[in-house]
């Protein structure tokens, strides 16, 4: 008998993960800072998950490093800024090099142009939000062995043209 029973199922998920999804929580000031770190696809859908945590009415900016172009709108509906960060997620997962950012007062969702998620908030409600998620809090984060400056994203018509439509459909002023 050459083997002594079934082999046991490997996870293509868990074999080549990049890395696990942490994230590190600190005070600085009157502001708790959370620094996620996560694969990139995962990133973005965690901004768009915790979305969902915020008021009704929030404030939104796009910024494109490739064009050097912001676009900025406060007093909109949440339901319609989830819905446009829905719409980006295949850009944005495929080139980067937008900056998102969702805000209030009181909070703010950040993705970078590098795709890391930020959350910067006035209270320590999402020290609990992001363990929700099943991210595990860590002190220190695996730092990325590459990066690029704001000037190393070329091409990508098809997120410079993404950004711009979602700016159209909010109304979006640019600043």
């Amino acid at each position: 008998m050459l083997f002594r029973g079934r082999a046991p199922d490997v996870s293509v998920w868990r074999r080549f993960r990049p890395r696990e999804d942490v994230f590190a929580f600190r005070r600085e000031g009157e502001l708790y800072v959370a620094e996620v770190s996560a694969g990139a696809e995962r990133s973005v859908d965690l901004l768009h998950a915790l979305l969902e945590q915020m008021p009704p009415v929030v404030g939104f900016s796009l910024e494109c490093v490739r064009t050097a172009r912001e676009f900025v709108g406060q007093g909109l509906q949440l339901d319609e800024v989830r819905e446009t960060v829905a719409r980006l997620k295949v850009p944005l997962v495929a080139s980067a090099g937008v900056e998102v950012t969702v805000f209030t007062d009181d909070e703010q969702l950040s993705l970078s142009p590098m795709l890391d998620l930020w959350v910067f908030a006035r209270t320590d409600r999402w020290l609990y939000l992001l363990q929700g998620r099943g991210l595990e809090e860590r002190a220190d984060l695996p730092r990325r062995s590459w990066s690029l400056g704001r000037d190393g994203f070329g091409g990508a018509p098809e997120v410079v043209a993404a950004v711009e439509a979602a700016a159209g459909r909010l109304t979006l002023h640019e600043g």
